[in-house]
């Protein structure tokens, strides 16, 4: 016979409300899923005034990427492979996810909706596909259908398979003239591969929504280059926006020990991982490749010291922020559980501040909803989504 627990006795401190203020006093822990819809942290002190937390759902196997839906759902991708509908707090898993290859950081990665999903119904994700001795990272499109994901069409792959689970970048951005970018890292193996102009390792690349190349990307028609590429010489971008008030786009990227950038991504550019880098070599603390800078070769707007290992990257609409936070942009750190605030001037970082150390746990994505509130998905084994508002 099963042996079974007996009841626990009801007891006066499991009201939510008193349950919810001790965990804000800190004073007890709740089992995961408890405290999903409640205030996390009621009172968390920033430069231009408090800021509240609301876990909006837990029990999340490494989401990696957040995405809204105009009806108010979320779609929220988990790493080790699928796709969740977040609807009033509940995670429902949607059929027909593409079969990913996950392993260390590969599986599913990003998702995004079409700008003019209201029109096309278009959601778009990124994937590691193969098996245990190569995998690419992989673009793709499907329509959803109640809790099933319809007319799946992959529409674009990386070049060179390498061997699995580092480095495949992997965010998706929209462009204000309907192409979008798709960040891929050098994979790990051999970092050269970045500046190797017919290697898409290293690189964003720029495709129109079907997947076919632009014909005004900076490299078509050069035998040199592969078409697709519209920058390279990165290491791994986790984070990508475009400004809107200014159309430029911002990226975050991860430097070797040390060595994380902010970098304006333009055109044509080479922004030299590996041949330079501000960061050190893991092993020998020594300066990686050939310098910090060098001819021809982008030099980062911004180094993020001490290390953030950066992920996902936003751009504030004020709403009910402050007006001092319009249009800064929002980095989210892994190993540093941080998210930092960045006011840009003039293409320059001007200041910076910690608006999260250490609350939630590893940030993996950062997203402005549309209600106005940022959100937030931590990449934890059993991760969650939070949502992020002026306090009172």
């Amino acid at each position: 016979m099963e042996d079974r627990p007996r009841p626990a006795p009801v007891s006066p401190w499991s009201s939510p409300l008193i349950m919810a203020s001790l965990v804000l006093l800190g004073l007890v822990t709740v089992p995961a899923g408890s405290l999903d819809g409640q205030v996390v942290h009621e009172d968390l002190s920033t430069q231009y005034g408090p800021i509240s937390v609301e876990r909006v759902v837990g029990g999340l196997e490494q989401p990696w990427a957040i995405a809204f839906l105009p009806g108010g759902e979320m779609l929220v991708s988990e790493r080790p492979g699928g796709i969740k509908l977040v609807s009033n707090g509940q995670a429902t898993e949607l059929f027909g996810a593409p079969e990913v290859h996950a392993q260390n950081q590969g599986g599913m990665l990003d998702v995004v909706v079409h700008p003019d999903y209201e029109q096309n119904g278009w959601i778009y994700m990124t994937y590691s596909k193969g098996d245990d001795d190569a995998t690419v990272p992989a673009l793709a499109r499907a329509r959803l259908d109640g809790n099933t994901l319809v007319d799946f069409q992959e529409l674009f792959e990386s070049n060179t398979p390498t061997s699995p689970g580092r480095h495949y970048g992997s965010r998706i951005l929209f462009l204000d003239d309907g192409t979008l970018l798709m960040t891929i890292g050098d994979r790990g193996a051999e970092p050269d591969r970045a500046q190797d102009t017919r290697d898409h390792s290293g690189t964003v690349v720029r495709l129109n929504d079907d997947g076919s190349v632009p014909q005004d990307n900076p490299f078509v028609g050069d035998p040199a280059y592969t078409p697709e590429i519209f920058s390279y010489g990165h290491r791994n971008i986790q984070g990508i926006v475009q400004h809107p008030a200014t159309g430029e786009i911002w990226a975050t990227e991860h430097g070797p020990r040390g060595g994380d950038e902010l970098n304006l991504v333009e055109a044509g550019v080479n922004y030299g991982w590996p041949v330079v880098s501000k960061g050190r070599d893991y092993r020998t603390q020594e300066q990686w490749g050939e310098g910090r800078r060098a001819p021809g070769m982008e030099d980062p707007v911004f180094e993020f010291l001490p290390t953030l290992a950066p992920s996902g990257l936003a751009v504030v609409s004020a709403g009910d922020f402050p007006d001092t936070w319009d249009h800064n942009l929002l980095a989210g750190g892994l190993r540093s559980e941080r998210i930092l605030r960045l006011v840009i001037e003039d293409q320059e970082v001007v200041h910076a501040e910690e608006i999260i150390s250490g609350e939630l746990g590893r940030i993996r994505d950062v997203r402005m909803g549309p209600d106005g509130a940022i959100y937030v998905a931590t990449g934890e084994s059993d991760g969650g989504i939070y949502r992020i508002t002026p306090a009172g």
